[in-house]
Parts: structure tokens; C-alpha cells; sequence
């Protein structure tokens, strides 16, 4: 068959995704900046620690939501039973909502005000924290089968609209917090759930003027429900793992050693987040169409499709990541001015782990293509879940704040192996064909670009110039690195043809 015109929309849908992902990324950045200044490094951290408790009970939230993306990528496929899935999914999300909040207004409320490490005097502005956290957290639970359909349908300019909205509008909220003398901490959370609810409203609006098969009376679809919590159930066991591995350790981190390390920790989340989008971008434009051939039963085009997502992925992140990997310290001290402890260190280990994640995230999406994930979230969830509790038996034994995100690192190389081991039947890819074309390449192409930086790095002064020159050696190494030894023959002939192109029009 011809994919043509998948590639086209594909290449369309990643080129509006990179536009919102850059003016997100550098208002971002600067907002991070304003507000580390205008909280202080305690109230950072404290809103970090305390707007993430509420994030643990969403983990069947999360679990619900790669259901419900990807029941309705794969009726997309078959095109069939759409509204049913939608009516299905809102629904399940309701019932989660209510759950979450009973839950955040008892068990995590108990939680915030007992067993985190927060100055009394803070208490109050913590606490509207994390009723505003709570609040939004719902606003996002209801929403999900809405942005859900969006992705489905790969309508990405909604979310590239959408998103440049609502990044102002933080900015905005950002800018006003000097004018007020109220508490920065309480105002800046409730800025926060005003502009959750303006969004929310949106891409609620925007799926009822554009989607007709989701108006109309929902229909309760007992065996549709039972065939999607079912899915959910198994995902659980990794939304849990991913709950404990971010939310859990930032909690372990605030015990072990207070908020000043919990900003260290949200500040190395801002780079990680920043620096990540553009992969995320990348994959949530290609990520409906590895289920949908799946659905029509193109094993061959989905291989191709995981295999480039994997490399690309890795190569955005790369030619990134090394600049900010190599002079991380000095990147921070010009961003930020002054920079909590720990933060350079979190900041290069997190920038590994997103790495090994961006190949992870491809294999993924095949695995839930397939609707069985039983034995797959047994053993990857497993020995993800291990991250909190090794973690914390090192923090005992008196390690530094960095151990958890070394045991983090080894343990996500470990799951990325395994991952591979237990999907190589569900979806009949080849472990060869995906060594040779992946994990090969990436690690060929990461020690090349490496080493030139590296030693310039050890060789010259700190100096602007000497910063410009290690930042561009980076970028023109991976790039070389990438397209010698990273692409294959078919790749390096699509570049050097739109490159003749690009020429020819010039």
C-alpha cells in the first residue's frame, strides 16, 4: 500500500507541533526563571512537592487514558464503534474523577499536612496549593477523551492553537504576580486553575465543531466497557511505576533532604521537559499511525514506523541534549542566576534517562496497539516499579540526593531490554532488524558526537567563545555523526534530494 499520504500528513502534523513546541520551550524556560525569582527557592519547591501529591491518585487516570487513545486510534483503523468508545471513555473518566477527588480530600490531604517536610509557617500556601492542584487535576480527567479524539484524528493544529494560548496565558500570569502584594505562592496556583478551566473549555468546544460522531446521547456499551478497563487494569501497573519513579521520588527527596532539593529537582524537570518536546512532539504525531497499521494489519510498515520513531527520536534528543549535557553548568548559572544545589547533576542524569525513553516510547504504542499487555506490564511494569524502593534503601544507606536518579538510569536500561524481549512476539519484530537499525546506530552516533565537545570542554577556559565554539562543535559533530553512520542508504538519498530541492528553489 501507499503511505504517501500518511507521510505527508505525518510530516505536516510534526512541523505544527514543533511551532507550539518552540514558543512553549522559550517561554517556559523564561517563565521557570521569573518565578524561581519571584517564589524563592523554598515556596519553588514546595509548589513542585506539594502540586505532585495529587498526581499519585491519577494513575488509573493515566491507565484510562492510553485506553482510550488507543481504542480510538484502532476504530479509526477499522473505522467503526467511534461514538461508542467516546461515550464509553466519558464515562470511565467521570467515575475516576470522583474517585480522585475522594481520594485527594482524605488520604492526600492527610498527606500534605503530616508527612511532608514543609516549614509551619508555609502550611496555609501549601495547602491552597493543593486544592488548586486537585481542581485542575479534575479539569484534566474529564478532558481526556476529548484531547484523546483530537489525536486520533491527528488533528494537530488544535493543539498547536490551543497550546500557544495557554502557554500565554501562564506568561501573563507570570508578568502580574509582581503588581500584587497577596501571597505570590496561593495567587500563582490560583492563576493556574483559571487558565485550566479557559483551556479545558476550549478543547471541549473545539471536538463538539469538529468531531460529529461525539454529539448525541452517550451509550453505555457494557462489553466495550469491560474490553477497555480491562486494557486499563494492565496499564495501571505501569502508570503506577511511572507515578512512583517521578511523583514518589520528588516525595522521597522532600523526607530525605527538604523543598530546597525538590526545586533543584523541578528546575532539572523544566530543561527535561523543554529539551523533550521535541521528541514528544515528533511521536504524537506518529503514534496514531503505528496503531492504525497495526489495526489494518501492515506489520511491515509498523516496523518501519517504530524503527524510525526510535532513531529520530534519539537523534532530536541528542543533538539537544549534548550542548546542555556538556555545559550544563554554565547554561544554568545564565539562565537562572542562582542555582540550587544538586540541580547540574539532576539536570545531566535526567537528560540521559529522557534518551532511553525516547527509544522506549515507540515499542510502547505497539504493545497497547495490540490490546494484549498482560505479560508486558507484568514484567516492564515490575521491574519499574523496583526504581522507588531501591532508591529509597540507598537514601538510607546515606547516599546523595543524585543516587535515585542513577538507579533510575540503569534501571530504565534494564526495562528497555526486556521491553524488547517481550513485545518481539506480540507485534513479529525482528530483534536483529531493530539492533542493527536502532540500538547500533543511537550508540554509535552518541560516542562519535561525544568525543570532540568533550575534550574541548576539558581543554579550554570558561569564556563566552569558548561556550559558542563547544555548543556548535556539538551540534555539527551529531549532525555529521547522524547522517554517516545513524541513517541508511534510503534516508541519506531523501535528504540529499530535498537539499537539491531546496537549491533549485533558491
Amino acid at each position: 500500500m501507499n503511505h504517501s499520504a500518511d507521510n505527508k500528513r505525518i510530516a505536516k502534523n510534526t512541523f505544527l507541533l514543533y511551532l507550539r513546541m518552540l514558543f512553549n520551550m522559550v517561554v517556559s524556560l523564561y517563565t521557570s526563571r521569573i518565578i524561581l525569582k519571584i517564589l524563592g527557592v523554598d515556596d519553588f519547591g514546595i509548589y513542585n512537592v506539594v502540586g505532585g501529591i495529587i498526581v499519585m491518585f491519577t494513575f488509573l487516570n493515566s491507565a484510562m487514558a492510553a485506553s482510550t487513545q488507543r481504542f480510538l486510534s484502532f476504530e479509526l483503523g477499522k473505522r467503526e464503534n467511534i461514538h461508542k468508545v467516546f461515550s464509553s471513555s466519558v464515562l470511565i473518566h467521570r467515575i475516576i474523577a470522583l474517585i480522585v477527588l475522594l481520594s485527594g480530600e482524605t488520604i492526600g490531604l492527610w498527606f500534605v499536612n503530616t508527612q511532608l517536610n514543609i516549614p509551619s509557617l508555609r502550611m496555609d500556601a501549601a495547602n491552597v496549593v493543593y486544592q488548586c492542584s486537585i481542581f485542575i487535576c479534575l479539569l484534566n480527567i474529564i478532558s481526556i477523551p476529548y484531547n484523546a479524539t483530537i489525536i486520533a484524528h491527528e488533528k494537530m493544529k488544535a493543539f498547536a492553537y490551543i497550546s500557544i494560548i495557554e502557554t500565554s496565558l501562564k506568561l501573563v500570569a507570570v508578568l502580574l504576580l509582581p503588581i500584587f502584594s497577596s501571597d505570590k505562592l496561593k495567587l500563582y496556583a490560583l492563576f493556574l486553575l483559571g487558565i485550566s478551566i479557559i483551556i479545558r473549555l476550549l478543547y471541549t468546544q473545539y471536538c463538539y465543531k469538529n468531531f460529529p460522531e461525539i454529539r448525541g446521547k452517550l451509550h453505555q456499551d457494557k462489553a466495550l466497557l469491560k474490553e477497555m478497563t480491562h486494557f486499563a487494569g494492565w496499564s495501571m501497573l505501569g502508570n503506577i511505576a511511572l507515578i512512583a519513579y517521578t511523583q514518589g521520588l520528588n516525595i522521597l527527596l522532600n523526607i530525605f533532604f527538604g523543598p530546597a532539593v525538590n526545586a533543584a529537582r523541578g528546575v532539572a524537570v523544566q530543561v527535561q521537559n523543554a529539551i523533550n518536546s521535541f521528541c514528544t512532539n515528533f511521536q504524537t504525531a506518529l503514534n496514531p499511525q503505528i496503531t492504525k497499521s497495526f489495526a489494518s494489519n501492515e506489520l511491515a510498515y509498523m516496523h518501519q514506523l517504530i524503527v524510525r520513531s526510535s532513531k529520530f527520536s534519539f537523534f532530536l534528543l541528542l543533538i539537544l541534549s549534548l550542548p546542555v549535557l556538556i555545559e550544563t553548568d554554565i547554561i544554568l548559572k545564565w539562565w537562572l542566576g542562582n542555582v540550587p544545589d544538586y540541580t547540574v547533576n539532576f539536570t545531566r542524569i535526567m537528560l540521559l534517562i529522557s534518551m532511553i525513553d525516547a527509544t522506549s516510547n515507540p515499542l510502547i504504542i505497539s504493545a497497547h496497539a495490540t490490546g494484549k499487555i498482560r505479560i508486558y506490564q507484568m514484567v516492564v511494569g515490575g521491574i519499574l516499579l523496583c526504581i522507588l524502593p531501591i532508591s529509597y534503601i540507598t537514601l538510607k544507606l546515606g547516599a546523595t540526593p543524585e543516587a535515585v536518579f542513577i538507579v533510575h538510569l540503569l534501571i530504565v536500561c534494564i526495562a528497555q531490554f526486556a521491553r524488547l524481549w517481550v513485545i518481539r512476539p506480540m507485534i513479529k519484530l525482528s530483534l536483529k532488524y531493530y539492533f542493527q537499525q536502532v540500538i547500533i546506530k543511537i550508540g554509535l552516533v552518541f560516542f562519535l558526537s561525544i568525543i570532540l565537545p568533550f575534550m574541548l570542554y576539558k581543554l579550554l577556559s570558561i569564556t563566552w567563545w569558548s561556550f559558542i565554539l563547544i555548543c556548535c562543535t556539538c551540534v555539527c559533530c551529531t549532525i555529521f555523526s547522524i547522517y554517516t553512520v545513524g541513517l541508511n542508504k534510503e534516508e541519506r538519498m531523501f535528504i540529499q534530494q530535498k537539499v537539491q530541492s531546496f537549491r533549485k528553489k533558491i
